[in-house]
């Protein structure tokens, strides 16, 4: 759990995964983030190209959850909450990779 509470994560019970009664160490929505920054950089590492918008596109799904649901007008679930944390990662870190591969080119 300290390692969880290390990344920042709020891991309120209410909004975090149990395996066999044990909470997990972040909430739903950061473990999807973790899953989709893996994604992006298996997917960055077989050389698989993302469109920026496409990536711009991932990140705002799990910004608009968290937005529906910290102003109300619609509670997130779990299940919701990990499929854009798997899209918000997955589109951030893949907008990361993409500047970083744009620097490292550019400065050859």
């Amino acid at each position: 759990m300290k390692a969880g509470a290390a990344t920042g994560c709020h891991q309120l019970p209410e909004r975090s995964f149990f395996f066999r009664q044990y909470q997990f160490p972040v909430c739903a929505r950061c473990c999807g983030v973790l899953v989709g920054e893996s994604l992006a950089i298996i997917t960055a590492a077989k050389k698989v190209t993302i469109r920026p918008e496409i990536s711009l596109l991932a990140a705002e799904t799990m910004f608009l959850d968290w937005f529906m649901q910290n102003t109300g007008k619609l509670e997130s679930t779990n299940a919701r909450r990990f499929v854009s944390g798997i899209l918000g990662g997955f589109g951030c870190w893949s907008l990361e990779i993409a500047a970083v591969k744009r620097i490292l080119k550019h400065n050859k």
